[in-house]
């Protein structure tokens, strides 16, 4: 491959796997992705590439979809053992972040309820909300005719707004008084003041974990009198936790994929994270994510990262 037309691919890696991100919810899986559209692109008759931008966002978005409706992922997601991958603050694959629009289309929130549409719907949604392309455009790069591209992302915005809870945009909108929220909600877990904790949570709120990877389906919740015990009974230190964990974490609180999350860290090593959706001064949902390969790209960052001094200094 000649030296331009690499030039011209790398130019485009950081959109694409932006892209392939919010599709697949996967960093990994995004960086696969975006691995194979380059030996297509190394492949390609490129003299007949008009414009190599869009050649390559057809490719990288097609190779998406094939997987999002590959038996594996499939089973994968229909099984109730998947998350999104958590992203650490200044990770390029959380770009582009101008618009809320587009921070909103990274957060767990939103790429978990993604979940829930159609490959296309996932598709024609992410290139509209987040990349702004023309319904002309998302035709082209998926094939279809642009009134299929308006009413896919017109039912994609129907499904995602229907579920998407009066005030969880409040950490994306103000992040300092989320954070707020989730320091005085950590000190509560820790303290054991359960009557606080339920206080600060929603009426509807809803707990997620992975169960530190030992649990083959994820573990749910929801009331905030059976959150708040899931919560209390998570944050209580125990010699086997601080085995499992590898020593005795600091809790850190950090923005992830856009909201404020608690980060346990043990050296330089983020051995679990629990990442808030907040509105309305109180937290709508939580997610907590501790199995060790759902942490690879935040750990990555981690080291790279300037985080501020640790809220508890060892747990």
């Amino acid at each position: 491959m000649d030296s331009v037309a690499l030039d011209r691919f790398e130019a485009s890696r950081g959109r694409l796997a932006s892209l392939a991100y919010r599709l697949l919810g996967s960093a990994a899986d995004a960086e696969d992705a975006v691995q194979d559209t380059f030996l297509r692109w190394q492949a390609a008759d490129r003299a007949h590439v008009e414009v190599p931008e869009a050649w390559l966002t057809k490719v990288v978005t097609n190779l998406c979809l094939d997987r999002l409706r590959s038996a594996r992922a499939r089973h994968e997601r229909v099984a109730g053992a998947w998350l999104p991958e958590p992203l650490l603050e200044g990770d390029p694959m959380l770009d582009p972040a101008d618009t809320f629009e587009q921070r909103e289309s990274v957060s767990l929130a939103v790429l978990a309820l993604m979940e829930r549409l159609s490959p296309v719907e996932r598709a024609v949604y992410v290139l509209r909300e987040a990349f702004s392309y023309s319904h002309a455009e998302i035709a082209r790069i998926l094939d279809i005719s642009e009134s299929a591209s308006q009413q896919h992302v017109h039912r994609a915005r129907t499904r995602v707004r229907a579920e998407r809870r009066r005030g969880d945009e409040g950490a994306a909108r103000d992040p300092a008084s989320a954070r707020r929220v989730v320091e005085e909600f950590l000190a509560a877990a820790t303290s054991g003041r359960t009557e606080r904790l339920v206080a600060l949570l929603t009426d509807d709120v809803t707990a997620v974990s992975d169960g530190a990877g030992l649990s083959r389906r994820l573990l749910r919740y929801r009331t905030p009198e059976r959150v708040a015990s899931f919560v209390r009974a998570g944050f209580r230190p125990t010699p086997a936790k601080r085995r499992l964990a590898g020593g005795s974490p600091a809790m850190h609180i950090a923005p992830v994929n856009g909201s404020p999350a608690v980060l346990a860290v043990v050296g330089d090593r983020v051995v679990g994270a629990v990442v808030f959706e907040v509105g309305d001064g109180k937290v709508t949902s939580l997610c907590g994510i501790a199995a060790a390969d759902r942490l690879g790209r935040l750990n990555q960052a981690w080291r790279r990262y300037e985080p501020d001094a640790p809220v508890i200094e060892a747990w």
